[in-house]
């Protein structure tokens, strides 16, 4: 983003910005955990804190990447699914944890930590999601991903909006509703971005759905923002992935029993990159 005029005090020597991250993958497992949205800042619509000053300079903009899937068997032996951060100046916004995803060491299937957290795996043990807004800003980017439990379900990423839904019954938890943005904001190529929203206006960052087990119980849903939903086995179709350029994240998988059926139930699903919008006034 390249200034050549900064503008004068009165009004137009500050930008407002969005500024959405990659939302994780979802994880895998007898009940992965649906992966975390991106961290979503932003500015808009609070003119009172005055934007952010710019000077003649150009400024690097690195948009997130969302996290890749996890497969199974055999477990991954480490977190992979993270999405990416975006920056724009001095504003980060954290890339969504990864959805907690059955294996060894045990830690992983908890959620990892992240704009909004993961949800945590199927176990009989305590399998939390991660936290939101890890690390923590001014105006939370984020919330925390639900648990995952023993009866094969895992929980829901967390949302710009909400937390992750825990598990239920086997029923994978519902990912984290995200944030809207009114089109007035980002301009009125708005709805090649985000999902419909109230009014007008646009979701970013939900979390992904956690994965579950039918017949009975089922998949999460995905939250609004992008947000995939989680699979199931066995089912006719698997869940979804994260929405581009939302921040939404990755459904996570029931992968059902060993040797795991083929794909697509025995992988999680990706997450959505992010976005950067930059909002300037001329003359």
């Amino acid at each position: 983003f390249s200034v050549s005029n900064s503008g004068n005090t009165p009004g137009s020597n500050t930008v407002e910005y969005l500024v959405v991250a990659g939302g994780a993958g979802g994880g895998t497992g007898s009940g992965g955990g649906g992966g975390g949205a991106g961290g979503y800042r932003t500015t808009y619509p609070s003119p009172a804190t005055g934007g952010l000053p710019v000077a003649i300079q150009c400024y690097p903009i690195t948009v997130g990447g969302g996290g890749t899937a996890t497969s199974s068997p055999p477990y991954p032996p480490a977190a992979t699914n993270n999405g990416s951060n975006s920056i724009f100046s001095s504003i980060t916004s954290t890339g969504g944890g990864g959805g907690g995803q059955e294996g060894s060491p045990t830690p992983l299937r908890i959620g990892a930590d992240g704009g909004s957290g993961g949800g945590g795996s199927y176990s009989c043990g305590p399998t939390p999601g991660g936290s939101g807004n890890t690390p923590a800003t001014p105006v939370s980017q984020g919330n925390d991903g639900g648990s995952g439990g023993c009866s094969y379900g895992g929980g829901g990423g967390g949302g710009a909006s909400n937390v992750g839904a825990n598990q239920s019954g086997g029923s994978g938890g519902a990912g984290g509703i995200g944030t809207t943005i009114a089109c007035a904001a980002i301009g009125p190529t708005s709805p090649s971005y985000g999902t419909p929203g109230p009014a007008s206006g646009r979701y970013f960052s939900g979390g992904g759905g956690g994965g579950g087990q039918q017949p009975g119980p089922t998949y999460g849903p995905g939250g609004a923002g992008g947000g995939g939903r989680g699979g199931y086995y066995p089912g006719p179709t698997g869940g979804t992935p994260g929405t581009i350029n939302t921040g939404g994240a990755g459904g996570g998988i029931y992968g059902g029993p060993s040797p795991a059926p083929v794909a697509p139930f025995n992988t999680g699903y990706t997450g959505g990159s992010g976005i950067v919008i930059i909002r300037y006034k001329f003359q």
